[in-house]
């Protein structure tokens, strides 16, 4: 089982001709994903890897039969490529590009919540179900660190989730689903809004969350498994635990504000109400052995 991409997904790429969205839909496809159409403007007739491109997301959408949209268009123009996939009807987007302005972000997690759709992003490196299929720009060498298996992993990060998911493999454990949510500042999916995909979720035992320095995502799942809409056991690796005070670091969600955001308060909220936080990422593997077996 997973969340959000299996073998049925049908998927669309925004921005397919490009040197990027080129590039990645080679990648998808080798892992299996059902990329059944790509769309650029202007260049409707052409092929991708084998891939038709379209004009319109509506067209493509209406031809392919697609559910589902992955974005390699840059910042400026990504709200209106939203709105326009929103409106074809496809609830599964995923948004690569880095540095969405704020309102633009805003507005388009206001219309995602409206359609009840989930826009995964800015800032992503996307969403796998491992040796199934992919949206987003996951190495190539993928399938080296993210095996099939039952944790799910929901994270900030982009490098970081390599090295931390790679311990949790070394553990004998593999990946239902890996979903980032982005780095950016408002982040469209947030950490809490999976939480209730992952409880349903029959392949998915538990799962791990690798969050960071800044914003109030990693809190917000602390209060959701406190209230009891998260019940399977939760293993975390909260980075940043080094970072010096009043300095100015990392991304645009590396932000801690009003007393929340610091490494500290996270870890504290998470276990206070049963999570297990690894200090450092070598044991996420013995402490998710841990939380499985209680």
């Amino acid at each position: 089982m997973s969340i959000f991409i299996d073998s049925t997904t049908r998927v669309l790429v925004q921005g397919i001709t490009g040197s990027e969205g080129s590039f990645w839909t080679k990648h998808m496809l080798g892992l299996g994903t059902r990329v059944v159409g790509g769309i650029t403007p202007g260049k409707e007739g052409q092929q991708v890897e084998g891939v038709p491109v379209f004009n319109t997301v509506r067209k493509a959408a209406a031809e392919t039969k697609a559910n589902a949209s992955v974005l390699f268009v840059p910042p400026a123009f990504t709200k209106d490529a939203v709105f326009e996939t929103l409106d074809a009807g496809i609830g599964k987007i995923v948004v690569t590009a880095e540095g969405v302005p704020v309102h633009d972000a805003m507005e388009i997690r206001s219309a995602a919540l409206s359609e009840k759709a989930m826009v995964i992003g800015g800032n992503t490196s996307g969403v796998i179900t491992p040796g199934t299929a992919m949206m987003g720009i996951f190495p190539y060498w993928i399938d080296r660190v993210y095996r099939p298996g039952r944790i799910g992993v929901m994270t900030r990060s982009g490098s970081l989730t390599n090295e931390v998911t790679a311990m949790l493999i070394k553990a004998g454990f593999g990946v239902s689903t890996l979903v980032g949510v982005g780095g950016d500042s408002v982040p469209c999916t947030r950490f809490a809004e999976l939480l209730p995909l992952f409880e349903k979720d029959n392949g998915t035992d538990a799962v791990l969350m690798i969050g960071e320095l800044g914003g109030t995502m990693e809190e917000e799942v602390a209060e959701a498994k406190g209230t009891g809409m998260f019940t399977k056991p939760l293993v975390a690796f909260v980075a940043g635990r080094t970072a010096p005070k009043d300095k100015k670091m990392g991304h645009a969600g590396a932000i801690a504000t009003a007393g929340r955001g610091s490494v500290t308060g996270k870890i504290e909220a998470l276990e206070k109400v049963g999570a297990l936080v690894a200090d450092r990422p070598s044991a996420v593997g013995a402490l998710m052995k841990k939380a499985v077996t209680k």
